[in-house]
């Protein structure tokens, strides 16, 4: 039988609901912004190999496909959170039955969303490209590897809930290991497939796809294989209706405002789109970069919703505050002192990716506008996890939906098509967050905090 002792807790989890919660809270996000950081890297390696070996406009169709992605599974990966807020406040209410339930209905779910997420991808892909206004020099590429990227997308489910559930219980570490094992065979396939077979594109695809299933395979193996109250058993991996209806609650706001956030996103990819491949190529290099500074603020979203889902379980209504506020001021200095530095080295990190200086140029527009103001994507996010920590999932999203997506749909269709270049339409980035963030602050001031108010702890069963 599985049991939650204080004392038993495995080497690899951290107690989140005692002792001081900064260095916790470091402990955990730490491996995470490794995890990210890997990821990216190796990310980057397919931009890389494409914007140096296949040229720019292979470079282009790789880069452009990202909003679109995002658009069709965000939504699922939603459910991803709220079977983590689940397993979480399960965890730390010490409650083993409910929490196995909804760790195996969430792997159900991810398995059977994976393959229908994939299906429509890879049908849709073209017309969908289409509608995006993607340059006729990008959009067959750009095809190519959407079609590609969704066959793998059933092991991308499965390593995200998996990894959901183990960073659940605090463990953080082996997901990064795995990362890093999986990162390295999409490197070694790209160099392979790219430079050594010419496949540019759809060689970026399927090292894409392959290291997924590495990574998929070994985070099933360690749930399977391991002693504690994540284990996970073939035998009970069904759809249980209360932990369904619990991730759902949870997850599918989630969810909804990730996709509509990428239709905000995919707006922006056309508007990009309108100006030529070269500015293309140099957008999706800048996204590619800026992606190591959302991965670090991102990680104290994780954080906060984690530490704030396991304390709600457990009564901390204290720890559940604490928790928002030491993950406002980590992911402030992460944000401003990786976002300047970044741009104090803008113009040698694009050389990297590709050395073409109208690549460059077009890129560090984006830089200059995103990088110092980066920070409040951050206070945006950390305000978002605190609130689903503690049951709220509705409010974040209808405020994310009004505050950034409603925003910058409006700035596109009115100041945008007004004064139609690369700084106005990047602007619309840092005036979003701004708003969505304060109004977050202002929803959790007046209204979530009274249910830390009203927190009692749970009575031991």
């Amino acid at each position: 039988m599985f049991r939650i002792h204080r004392e038993g807790r495995g080497r690899r989890e951290i107690n989140m609901t005692e002792g001081p919660l900064l260095p916790r809270i470091l402990a955990f996000s730490g491996p995470l912004i490794l995890t990210g950081i890997l990821q990216l890297l190796y990310n980057a390696a397919d931009v890389i190999v494409v914007g140096n070996y296949a040229g720019h406009e292979a470079l282009a169709a790789v880069s452009s496909t990202g909003s679109l992605i995002n658009l069709l599974v965000n939504v699922f990966m939603g459910l991803g959170v709220g079977a983590s807020v689940a397993v979480a406040r399960n965890y730390g209410a010490r409650d083993v039955k409910a929490l196995r339930k909804a760790e195996h209905t969430a792997m159900t779910l991810a398995l059977f969303m994976g393959i229908a997420v994939g299906a429509f991808g890879f049908l849709a892909a073209r017309p969908l490209l289409q509608m995006m206004d993607s340059p006729p020099d990008v959009i067959d590429g750009a095809t190519l590897y959407v079609k590609i990227y969704f066959l793998g997308m059933p092991a991308n489910m499965l390593y995200n809930f998996g990894a959901a559930t183990m960073r659940a219980v605090g463990d953080t570490k082996r997901p990064m290991v795995y990362l890093m094992i999986s990162g390295l065979v999409n490197v070694l396939l790209n160099l392979l497939l790219v430079i050594v077979f010419h496949m540019d594109v759809a060689g970026v695809a399927i090292a894409t796809v392959a290291s997924q299933v590495v990574s998929m395979v070994l985070v099933l193996l360690c749930l399977f294989r391991t002693r504690g109250v994540t284990q996970l058993n073939l035998r009970e991996c069904r759809i249980d209706g209360k932990s369904l209806k619990e991730i759902l609650r949870i997850g599918l706001p989630a969810g909804l405002q990730g996709s509509l956030f990428s239709i905000s996103n995919v707006l922006i990819q056309s508007s990009v789109n309108s100006f030529g491949s070269l500015v293309v190529a140099g957008n999706g290099v800048a996204s590619n970069i800026e992606g190591f500074v959302y991965t670090a603020m991102n990680a104290q979203h994780q954080a906060d919703m984690t530490f704030a889902s396991q304390n709600y379980g457990a009564g901390k209504a204290d720890r559940v505050r604490k928790t928002l506020w030491c993950c406002l001021g980590i992911v402030t200095v992460i944000g401003l002192s990786m976002g300047l530095l970044i741009l104090l080295f803008g113009a040698p990190l694009m050389s990297l990716y590709n050395s073409e200086a109208q690549v460059i140029s077009d890129g560090l527009v984006r830089m200059g506008i995103i990088m110092p103001t980066y920070f409040l994507c951050g206070l945006m996010d950390v305000m978002v996890g605190q609130l689903r920590g503690i049951g709220y999932s509705i409010m974040p999203m209808i405020v994310s939906l009004t505050g950034a997506c409603l925003l910058r749909i409006v700035w596109i269709m009115t100041i945008f098509a007004q004064n139609h270049t690369l700084t106005v339409l990047y602007m619309s980035y840092p005036v979003s967050w701004f708003v969505t963030f304060a109004i977050h602050f202002l929803c959790y001031m007046l209204v979530a905090r009274k249910r830390l108010d009203k927190l009692t702890a749970p009575t031991p069963g």
